[in-house]
């Protein structure tokens, strides 16, 4: 092992809370072989990234070591774990490694995107080990919400090291494999453990986490008691929410219909690779359009208060003919991720404007958390002993404290935000290497980075407005006709009472007569002279400096 190192690097999900993306590396420096773990996304915002689809991890630095990068891995099939796999594999080509039912999301990702199903290998739990380059990979089962997540058992010449993932000690969570302390327990008898990079966003809810399960009584009671329509969102992903929502339909007498393409994907791939049985049967929408209020119960995705999810699309009117009415119920049996408040508040308020009764999560009756909290956390440092942890998913503050409760336990410890190479091959963590990290931003169907300059241009003509300004010169650079603009995202009139293009225009037309044949045979300094004159305008008129684009035309002498 001499001169031979084990590495950790976050490329994404190591303060902040989605995009998910850590490699590992062995062998010696500069040419260890890696191992990637999750490649996901996380979501855009009006304030920061207007128009962009979705946001994925900047891999320059692994696009520049693909000789050596092994292989991919992926823990469970949340979008901040796998939702970039599809998007950026044509870049890596490399074989991915998943669970069944990980595996049969990602395949259908591939199909859309014209990829090769093939590229994905399903991988059995533990003890089934599969080889990528220096490291043996384990999929240990855990609980979380969502179907056959796993925690990775990952084996080095260097020791082993235990990446959680998400996860929470859940033994009844409803849908899927449960925490099974006494695997845990053997696990962690086998060997000694190098490290655990470990999930940190409950790290500040101090009560043990409530299982799944509990959860079923409160949401049957409510349903059973509500006279009208009941509607049900949740995160389409979390199959058992499903199953606890549509098993208290039925007993409540009510037709169950679900709403959304993601819920009936995910229900259709949990049925098809054996992980949920007995789901109670469905209607369509137009079947459920024929039934009493009393007796319909719909389950709809847009938790998060997604614009074109079913849940808004109900706020604003109908949806697929189904229209909500005064005397409906809306359950939000999910909790609202920081970022998206307005968005869920304007469909709250939407739906209270029709007279629709709103129930929340109301303390913990309808809805737990799928991520580990704090006694949970430490009960797996306790179990595992190992030399180090180091925390990841989380924000800086989640890092922070996570990295404070190890000391606590006399545990060592690093905070490692994306670009932050560790060398976990002793006893402590050892900051090895800054790495360059960013984000690219899914436009469209282009991905696009983040200092390209395109996301902030769009930034600044919202925030700004534009302005257009056309001159033509002939041959001799002189003017031909007055300059005239065109506004986008500005003020009609100014303080003067007239058109703001009119006053503009009269400036710049008046600067064109009079300004000598050095600026106006200069497109450069012409170009600057005009958006000079067309700010100066606009901040006397509106009190704002707009975007300025000058187009000169210039007619060739015959």
């Amino acid at each position: 092992m001499s001169g031979e190192r084990l590495i950790y690097l976050p490329l994404g999900g190591a303060g902040e809370i989605g995009m998910n993306a850590y490699v590992y590396g062995y062998g010696r420096p500069g040419k260890e072989r890696l191992m990637l773990v999750d490649l996901g996304v996380a979501f855009p915002d009006m304030d920061t990234s207007p128009g962009v689809d979705l946001i994925v991890p900047d891999i320059s630095w692994l696009m520049d070591k693909l000789d050596r990068l092994e292989g991919i891995v992926i823990t469970h099939a949340h979008e901040d774990h796998i939702g970039a796999l599809a998007h950026l594999w044509p870049q890596l080509r490399k074989p991915v490694y998943a669970r069944k039912f990980t595996a049969a999301l990602g395949r259908l990702k591939f199909e859309e995107g014209g990829h090769p199903q093939d590229a994905i290998k399903t991988v059995g739990a533990r003890p089934e080990v599969v080889e990528i380059g220096p490291f043996r990979v384990q999929f240990m089962p855990v609980s979380h919400s969502i179907p056959e997540s796993a925690m990775l058992v990952i084996d080095s010449p260097a020791g082993r090291v235990i990446h959680t993932a998400d996860f929470k000690r859940d033994a009844t969570p409803v849908v899927g494999e449960g925490w099974d302390e006494a695997a845990m327990q053997a696990l962690a008898a086998e060997q000694p453990v190098k490290a655990v990079m470990c999930d940190s966003t409950n790290v500040f809810s101090q009560h043990e986490g409530r299982s799944e399960a509990t959860l079923a009584a409160p949401i049957a009671d409510l349903i059973r008691t509500q006279p009208g329509m009941v509607v049900a969102t949740t995160f389409a992903s979390n199959v058992a929410r499903l199953q606890t929502l549509a098993e208290a339909g039925r007993a409540a007498d009510r037709s169950v219909c679900l709403l959304g393409r993601a819920m009936k994907r995910m229900v259709a791939t949990a049925q098809a690779t054996g992980i949920l049985t007995g789901f109670p049967q469905i209607v369509s929408p137009e079947e459920a359009l024929e039934l009493p209020r009393r007796n319909l119960m719909l389950i709809v995705t847009g938790s998060q208060g997604e614009r074109r999810a079913a849940s808004a699309a109900l706020s604003r009117g109908k949806y697929l003919g189904i229209e909500l009415k005064e005397g409906d119920t809306f359950l939000f049996s999910s909790k609202t991720i920081p970022g998206n408040e307005r968005d869920v508040l304007r469909v709250v308020n939407a739906l209270s404007e029709k007279g629709v009764d709103i129930v929340d999560d109301n303390g913990g009756l309808y809805h737990v958390s799928g991520h580990a909290n704090r006694p949970d956390l430490e009960h797996v440092h306790r179990l595992f002993l190992p030399d180090m942890v180091i925390p990841m998913h989380g924000e800086h503050r989640h890092l922070r404290e996570h990295v404070r409760l190890a000391h606590e336990a006399g545990i060592a410890s690093a905070i490692a935000t994306n670009g932050t190479m560790l060398d976990i091959t002793g006893d402590v963590p050892v900051v090895a290497e800054r790495v360059q990290t960013g984000r690219t931003y899914l436009d469209g169907t282009v991905l696009v980075g983040a200092m390209d300059g395109v996301v902030r241009d769009r930034i600044r003509l919202a925030l700004n407005g534009l302005a257009m300004v056309t001159v033509i010169l002939d041959e001799q650079d002189e003017p031909l006709g007055e300059a005239w603009v065109e506004l986008m995202g500005l003020p009609a009139t100014g303080l003067n009472g007239r058109a703001l293009s009119e006053t503009i225009e009269d400036e710049l037309t008046e600067f064109m007569e009079g300004v000598g044949g050095k600026i106006l045979s200069d497109d450069d300094k012409l170009d600057e002279a005009l958006k000079r004159i067309v700010r100066q305008v606009a901040m006397e008129e509106i009190g704002k400096k707009p975007e300025v684009r000058v187009v000169i035309s210039r007619l060739a002498a015959e």
